[in-house]
């Protein structure tokens, strides 16, 4: 939440903000504020943040390292969007066998593939339709020391064993990503919230959610899945973003004006 706040309000403006702005928002989407304060202290250990101190308080920076990360979630999350219409077939595959000693890697190369579009419908085996993605992988590979443990393929299924749709079946939890995709469809659409806090919480609500998509949804082909879900829920999600921005930017710069140290009264 606090990178989807970092990325939608903070990078934008190309200011530096002060805690009391950020616990504002923090607290107003329904996080404790010591959970919000040790947040803040993590993004700073992580580097995504650095702080200057003004007395008792203190303002923060967006540091390069967070803004390549945005940045990186951005080109995936747009992806989401233009689906291409057909699919030639081809597709990538990589066997890794992640040795023993490496095991502390496993959740990194599952995370990290996940977020490339790949799927796993077997032990060891990793696919994705999106052959241009395979830079992506390469660098995964490299980052995580596996590259002599990988064999890479890129082409065609033969004819012979799992068809396309059972290995679509084993590779993704389609059933559960539309599920995901209903819920948020049930949420906002329609919705028509308020000016003011009511408008920014949705809006930071609704963008922190989508992001969460590309790491489940692997944007296959219209030819492939017609009915996806996932098409209507992105025509909404593009639709309610550019409706609520102007507004939602509005909010937020009335709450760093009333937030700042120099103010005693908190924003209403």
């Amino acid at each position: 939440m606090l990178l989807t706040i970092l990325g939608e309000l903070v990078v934008p403006g190309g200011k530096a903000v002060w805690t009391a702005s950020l616990l504002y928002v923090l607290t107003g989407l329904g996080v404790s504020e010591q959970a919000a304060r040790q947040a803040i202290a993590r993004a700073a250990d992580s580097g995504w943040i650095v702080g200057e101190r003004f007395g008792r308080e203190v303002s923060w920076s967006v540091t390069p390292t967070v803004t390549d990360l945005l940045d990186d979630i951005t080109a995936r999350v747009v992806s989401l969007y233009p689906a291409p219409e057909r699919w030639d077939g081809n597709g990538i595959f990589l066997f890794v066998n992640v040795p023993q000693e490496k095991r502390a890697v496993r959740k990194r190369l599952y995370s990290a593939l996940g977020w490339a579009g790949f799927g796993n419908p077997a032990p060891g085996l990793w696919t994705c339709p999106h052959v241009e993605r395979l830079d992506e992988a390469k660098a995964v590979i490299e980052e995580l020391g596996l590259r002599d443990s990988t064999i890479t393929a890129v082409g065609r299924l033969a004819d012979m064993g799992l068809t396309v749709p059972e290995i679509i079946a084993r590779a993704w939890s389609l059933d559960d990503v539309a599920a995901r995709y209903a819920k948020l469809l049930d949420t906002y659409e329609g919705l028509e919230p308020e000016a003011g806090d009511a408008l920014l919480f949705s809006y930071l609500a609704l963008v922190d959610e989508w992001r969460k998509f590309p790491a489940m949804d692997p944007q296959l082909p219209r030819d492939v899945l017609p009915d996806w879900i996932g098409r209507r829920a992105a025509d909404t999600f593009v639709t309610l973003r550019a409706k609520w921005e102007p507004a939602m930017r509005e909010r937020w710069a009335e709450i760093v004006r009333l937030t700042a140290p120099n103010r005693c009264t908190a924003p209403a």
